[in-house]
């Protein structure tokens, strides 16, 4: 019987099936899409295309030695991933100023950022912003822990950075979750248009908005155009 994946931390849009006899996690990626309400927006071919992406980047990450617990693609919508005990929060890297920001900073959304910023949010809520402070007096992790998850956060930053901007494409934001098995931690998710954030360096160009991604026609336009950069 499937389960619902258990993640404060971040809203999914897959299933976590039953292990395997080898003591994995297998995840489907469903065909619907979800933003932020219960409504699901259907999708042909999504959930394939999801589980693509996820396995591209993590197999991409993986070459530049940074720990992610994916496996191998089990079938078109599953990917198998090492069984982990998942952090109870996740990282957003901001390459660009977003609404929030730009409102205390009296900086202009949008503005390109020359250092990355990270929050730490804990929850679905629009008010899951939380502190390095809060993370470790209430125990979601230790402090040694925290600066790994810091340091892979900021490869991947990087990485993913570069990658984008060879295809004249800017990645304005990413939001990254971690795991932990045998004392070794690891990225688990997200690389999909949930996560991803990419916008074009043309200003010309007639993209769509990954923040204005809540129809089927939008999801399908972005996900469709993230799915042609990474054979580019």
């Amino acid at each position: 019987m499937k389960a619902k994946t258990q993640n404060r931390a971040n809203e999914k849009i897959k299933k976590e099936l039953p292990l395997d006899d080898q003591n994995y996690i297998l995840f489907e990626y469903p065909d619907y899409f979800t933003n932020g309400s219960p409504k699901k927006i259907k999708v042909k071919d999504l959930g394939k295309k999801f589980a693509y992406m996820n396995s591209f980047f993590m197999d991409y990450l993986k070459q530049y030695h940074i720990p992610t617990a994916f496996i191998k693609t089990q079938d078109e919508n599953s990917l198998k991933f090492i069984k982990y005990d998942r952090f109870d929060f996740q990282v957003k890297i901001f390459n660009q100023v977003d609404k929030r920001t730009a409102k205390i900073f009296s900086k202009k959304e949008g503005e390109t950022l020359h250092l990355p910023v990270f929050e730490f949010h804990y929850g679905n809520r629009k008010d899951s912003l939380i502190s390095e402070s809060h993370i470790i007096t209430f125990e979601l992790c230790t402090y040694d822990d925290l600066k790994i998850i810091t340091r892979i956060c900021s490869k991947v930053n990087a990485v993913l950075k570069s990658f984008f901007e060879r295809r004249g494409e800017m990645l304005a934001e990413v939001s990254c979750s971690f795991g932990k098995n045998d004392d070794k931690i690891y990225i688990v998710d997200d690389f999909t248009p949930k996560s991803l954030k990419v916008l074009p360096l043309s200003q010309d160009s007639k993209s769509v908005s990954p923040y204005k991604i809540d129809t089927a026609a939008t999801i399908r336009k972005y996900t469709d155009h993230l799915y042609n950069l990474m054979s580019s």
